[in-house]
């Protein structure tokens, strides 16, 4: 039959915050979002292997980051920002994530 699955399905709510909190955990894991989360919920961790793919993509997070914080940084020395608070928040909190995911 078309539309039906061998296995169940597990879904949840999740907010957008954390949904960004794990896409970059998955991201930088190297893994597919399935083997990820199965990895996760029966092992209580994720132990990653790297691989060689996997590094060049975060490098490369990684030196877009810190083109756009420079780029900010300037923007803030000649004080000429024009962001909103809320927009500062997202791009911490989006950098954060990356950067605890790395880690």
């Amino acid at each position: 039959m078309s539309g039906t699955h061998k296995y169940p399905t597990i879904s949840f709510h999740i907010s957008p915050r954390e949904r960004q909190e794990i896409e970059d955990e998955i991201f930088t894991s190297g893994m597919k979002k399935k083997d990820y989360f199965i990895c996760s919920c029966i092992c209580n961790r994720v132990c990653v292997a790297g691989k060689k793919e996997t590094v060049y993509q975060i490098v490369e997070k990684l030196q877009d980051m810190e083109k756009h914080l420079t780029e900010l940084a300037e923007v803030f020395t000649n004080n000429k920002a024009e962001f909103t608070a809320q927009e500062l928040e997202e791009t911490k909190e989006s950098y954060l994530d990356l950067l605890k995911a790395v880690i």
